[in-house]
């Protein structure tokens, strides 16, 4: 099966700082990849870098087979790049509704499937962005990018300052989307333990080169690998 996010080379930072100097990674159809790494490794300039919103140096970027490099974000997104960055960048001043039909593209991923993976957010339809809590508005920037209906999914600490249950629900939520065929994910995370669960394969990041390429489940099986990249014990 040929490769669906394909990124060679790629040498890519802001403004004259080189964070990522020589990154290549393939992902393909139906694959969900973890992200991991300590804070400051790459991880989000990754993400930033297939998003287009850093500064490239040199290599490519490419969706099934398309090239992206010389695309603006806007045109990464109406291509098929889905991203639900940190700080979620959901319209605050529209509904709930409105934010997803303010951004909409025809395919599988409609809003009414969105409110039967999220009820919580048909509850609050006509509630606008600022109204919700943190779980709501994260729920909200998922289905943002997935009405898109995106061929790759990009979610950077998603469940970041969420209370647990929100956490068990958006992961549950996540594992379903990632199971429903026509895309593939990568997900970064700062807790390893919430995301091997899900995903399929596991890379970890240092000094933005790649240190670690396994089976999630490898890696969920090594505590010395998880202790020494990342300083957790591998015990859950």
């Amino acid at each position: 099966m040929a490769d669906l996010l394909s990124i060679k080379n790629l040498r890519a930072g802001y403004g004259e700082a080189i964070v990522l100097p020589d990154m290549t990674l393939s992902l393909r159809e139906g694959e969900v990849l973890a992200l991991l790494g300590r804070n400051g490794t790459g991880k989000t300039t990754l993400i930033n870098s297939i998003v287009g919103v850093t500064r490239r140096f040199g290599g490519k970027v490419a969706l099934a087979e398309r090239d992206l490099t010389a695309m603006r974000p806007d045109q990464r997104a109406r291509a098929g790049i889905g991203w639900v960055p940190q700080e979620r960048n959901i319209f605050r001043s529209l509904t709930v509704e409105e934010n997803m039909t303010a951004v909409a593209q025809p395919g599988p991923w409609t809003v009414d499937r969105i409110y039967e993976m999220f009820p919580r957010l048909k509850e609050r339809r006509s509630n606008f962005g600022n109204q919700l809590s943190g779980g709501e508005q994260q729920m909200l920037a998922v289905g943002r990018a997935l009405i898109l209906n995106p061929k790759v999914l990009l979610l950077d600490e998603p469940t970041e300052g969420l209370a647990p249950i929100i956490v068990e629900e958006l992961l549950r939520a996540l594992g379903t989307i990632t199971r429903s065929g026509g895309i593939c994910s990568i997900i970064v995370e700062q807790n390893a333990r919430k995301i091997l669960s899900l995903a399929d394969r596991a890379v970890i990041l240092e000094r933005g080169a790649i240190v670690h390429d396994a089976a999630s489940s490898a890696l969920r099986a090594d505590p010395l690998a998880l202790e020494r990249f990342l300083g957790v014990a591998g015990k859950s």
